[in-house]
């Protein structure tokens, strides 16, 4: 164990340097406020500094009193508040900058209220028109008040600096706005993500569970017709009960991904899986001629697991709806990309299986689609149903 003894003076102010800022933002927010208000009012207390603040009209001048420290705590002090209860703060302080012009301070705490009114703009939720127009005829009063107690000179300086609050206001509504977008930003950046992602698990379980189920009923449906023969159910029966374990440990592995803390590895079944598909659907009773061109690139990326749901989904439809018709799958691999095509030729008859959902076509269309792909699926010239994929793999050769 490594004493901090032993670690030099100049790495530990380091690592305090380093540090500083994270305890300074797990600081409630009334007290990162407060330090500022009380720099202000420090600042308001140094005699260099008095009669050098905002000098609203022409009220002559006095020296700084107790009244005038009153008056700096008045400002400078809510500011702590600004961000918690920026109405109340507002309230405060101008209350003080009436009493600091009203008496000729003119101290360097008057900064606080364009600070304060800032934060309103930015930080208020509720009554924000009232507190406007309130702002507004408090305003109007000290400036006419402040106007009759001057030497008479133009009052155009009030105007400009109702304006320039105005603005002021105006910068921490913008403020408001721009969070407030920020936020609706992220619920919608979050919400897309969610509904993306149920999406792609519904695709996976689509995808799993509608090729396995299919197998076991269409193998289910021909055991009945193999009472005579006890040898041939048995075989079936086995295929029946190997499909449902393969769904079983597809779904385990799906759930084990969706867990984030079991730590499994994604799996994407290669292409050199889709002759073991092929087989599978062998022997749930379909004849399926299979050809692979060109040789597999090392790493296609997605476009491995894309070309095996293809070929995946379009088997499982022809089990459904061609069940018993020729079937071929043409897999050809390029330099950069994948070229799927499955199709039945109408010989067949359709299974008795529950009418599909239409999510597997639009799913393979999605899929293929983000990957830059084009697919295609449409009746063929023999009365069969033709599927076709090109997916590039993304691979240079």
């Amino acid at each position: 164990m490594i004493s901090l003894r032993s670690v030099p003076a100049r790495w530990r102010r380091l690592d305090t340097a380093v540090r500083r800022p994270a305890l300074w933002q797990r600081l409630d927010v009334t007290a990162r406020d407060l330090s500022f208000g009380l720099l202000l009012f420090a600042v308001s207390l140094i005699p260099a500094f008095h009669r050098h603040g905002t000098q609203l009209g022409t009220v002559p001048g006095r020296p700084f009193d107790a009244a005038a420290a009153l008056a700096a705590a008045l400002e400078c002090l809510p500011l702590a508040l600004r961000r918690r209860w920026p109405a109340l703060c507002l309230v405060l302080v101008s209350l003080g900058f009436a009493v600091d012009q009203f008496r000729g301070y003119h101290l360097v705490g008057g900064a606080a209220l364009p600070i304060a009114v800032m934060s309103a703009g930015a930080h208020l939720a509720r009554r924000r028109r009232v507190t406007v127009f309130a702002l507004t005829a408090a305003y109007v009063v000290l400036a006419f008040v402040l106007h009759l107690h001057g030497t008479g000179e133009p009052a155009d300086e009030f105007v400009t600096f109702y304006l320039a609050l105005a603005l002021v206001w105006g910068a921490g509504a913008w403020l408001r706005a721009t969070r407030a977008a920020e936020t609706e930003r992220r619920r919608r950046l979050a919400d897309d993500t969610r509904t993306a992602e149920r999406a792609r698990i519904a695709r996976e379980l689509h995808d799993i569970v509608t090729h396995h189920v299919t197998a076991m009923v269409v193998q289910a449906e021909a055991a009945r017709y193999l009472t005579a023969a006890p040898d041939r159910l048995d075989h079936t029966l086995s295929t029946v009960t190997d499909t449902g374990r393969r769904a079983i440990n597809d779904l385990r592995h799906l759930l084990d991904l969706l867990d984030p803390g079991h730590g499994a590895e994604a799996r994407a079944p290669a292409v050199g899986r889709i002759r073991t598909l092929v087989e599978q659907t062998r022997r749930a009773g379909q004849s399926v001629d299979f050809t692979e061109q060109g040789t597999p690139a090392e790493s296609t990326g997605s476009a491995e697991l894309v070309a095996y749901r293809v070929v995946q989904e379009a088997l499982t439809n022809a089990l459904k709806y061609a069940h018993g018709s020729r079937t071929s799958v043409l897999v050809r691999h390029g330099g950069r990309e994948i070229a799927v095509e499955v199709g039945t030729d109408g010989s067949g008859r359709r299974a008795e299986v529950p009418k599909g959902s239409g999510r597997g076509l639009a799913g393979l269309r999605e899929r293929v689609g983000v990957l830059g792909g084009e697919f295609s699926a449409e009746p063929g010239a023999d009365g069969g149903f033709v599927v076709r994929a090109r997916i590039p793999s993304g691979s240079a050769s």
